[in-house]
Parts: structure tokens; sequence; C-alpha cells
């Protein structure tokens, strides 16, 4: 029996999206539930959290990566999906630790966030060239999603601030980049 080994190439703008969506939303999520504390779904006195939904978009991303179709395009899709899935679970964490306290203790943000952009800055500096070339290749409207979706999230920020017209201008501005984007993909 030979023992080959299967080398699959690390795609390094997948991880960058991955990492960049997993920011947004972790930190939306966060400043989301810092501004607005009693905004829950509650369905038969259940509180659904957002790591729940946050799993099931890890699971299905995951699962859709495996099984599904693969093009670059739905590669990036899934980076996307899974980041944002991340986020939602890692903002959690002090919540699933504790059993109960959502608010347990603001170190793991700062571990989270500096480690998150540690390695955005590396990816950025190693492999410039590749992203750049990577981000090049992207069809006009799929950059343009991107860009809204960092609106929506950057809105966010504003948002947990009491800049209510800033950041529905920036949210509002992002949807429309992701509406846009997504009119023209067809």
């Amino acid at each position: 029996m030979s023992k080959e080994t299967i080398k699959i190439p690390f795609k390094h703008t997948l991880a960058f999206i991955a990492i960049a969506a997993f920011l947004v939303s972790f930190f939306g999520s966060r400043l989301f539930a810092t501004a607005c504390p009693t905004c829950v779904v509650v369905r038969s006195g259940i509180h659904f959290h957002h790591f729940r939904y946050g799993i099931g978009m890890v699971a299905l991303t995951g699962w859709l990566a495996i099984v599904g179709k693969r093009t670059d395009r739905l590669d990036r899709a899934y980076a996307r999906v899974y980041g944002l899935g991340l986020g939602l679970i890692g903002d959690e964490v002090g919540l699933l630790l504790t059993f109960g306290n959502y608010y347990s203790e603001l170190t793991y943000q700062i571990f989270v966030g500096a480690v998150g952009l540690i390695i955005l800055g590396a990816l950025a500096i190693r492999f410039g060239e590749s992203l750049r070339r990577d981000f090049m290749r992207m069809e006009r409207w799929e950059t343009v999603g991107l860009v809204g979706l960092f609106l929506v999230g950057f809105s966010t920020l504003f948002l947990a601030f009491d800049r209510d017209i800033i950041g529905a201008s920036f949210a509002l501005l992002g949807l429309i980049a992701i509406v846009w984007g997504h009119q023209h993909q067809r």
C-alpha cells in the first residue's frame, strides 16, 4: 500500500475573507447586544442566543464545502458565511463557558480582536501580492458586495455609541451595495 500525501493548497484570500467576516460578526454582535440588550428572540420560553445561528452557519458551510460544488466564487461565499458564523459563536464564548453570564469578562474580546488583527496584518503583509491578484480577479459585483458587507458591519460602531444617523447612513449604503452587487450577479 502506498502512502501518498494529498497536498491541498492553502488559499490565503479565503483565510483573509473568513477572518475579516469573523471580526465584523464578532464585534458587530457584541456591539448590538450591548446597545440593545432587550432585543432578543424568545419562542416558547426559549431564548435563542445568536451562537445557535452561528453553529448553524458553520455547520452548513462546512457541509457545503465538503459535498457541494466547488468554484472560486462559492469558496469565497463559504469563507464569508463561515467567518460570520464563527463570530456569532465567539461573541458568546463567555456565556457558553460560564453557563449564563454573557458579560463575563472583556479580556477574551481584547485577545480575539488582537489575534484577529495580527492574523489579518500578517496575511496582508506576507501574501499582499497574492491577495491583490485574487481580489483583482473578482468581478465588480462581488467586490461591491464585499464593500457593502464591510459598511454594514462598520455601521454597528456608530449605532453602538448612539450616532444613529451616521450608523444608519453606513448601514443603508452597505445594504444598497449588497443589493446592487446581488442584482448584477445575475
